[in-house]
């Protein structure tokens, strides 16, 4: 299980478990956290789980796919740290991790 903190845009804090092999965005929608909408339900085909990995946290996540990328150019705010959440799935390496929401998703 991953200790997972995600933080609004608004800068309110909420700190989960997510458990191993779940998506971050599935663990976000099962405790309703708000800035996550995950609408196509985790397939890659919507940016509506944009988040922004905190630090040192993004090299753990993994590489982005061709099809997370491609998502991710239609999101707004897209930075270096941007990743789907629908694609990062928790485990012992992630416990901790910190998620920031931008301020809208589309």
């Amino acid at each position: 299980m991953a200790k997972v903190t995600y933080i609004a845009f608004t800068g309110a804090e909420t700190v989960i478990d997510v458990p191993d092999g779940v998506s971050l965005m599935e663990g976000a929608l099962q405790n309703g956290i708000a800035g996550i909408d995950g609408d196509c339900g985790g397939n890659a085909a919507c940016a509506t789980c944009h988040v922004y990995v905190e630090g040192d946290w993004l090299a753990k996540t993994g590489e982005r796919t061709e099809a997370e990328t491609a998502m991710l150019d239609l999101a707004d705010g897209l930075a270096d740290n941007s990743r789907l959440a629908c694609q990062i799935f928790a485990g012992p390496a992630l416990d901790g991790i910190v998620l920031r929401m931008p301020e809208s998703q589309h």
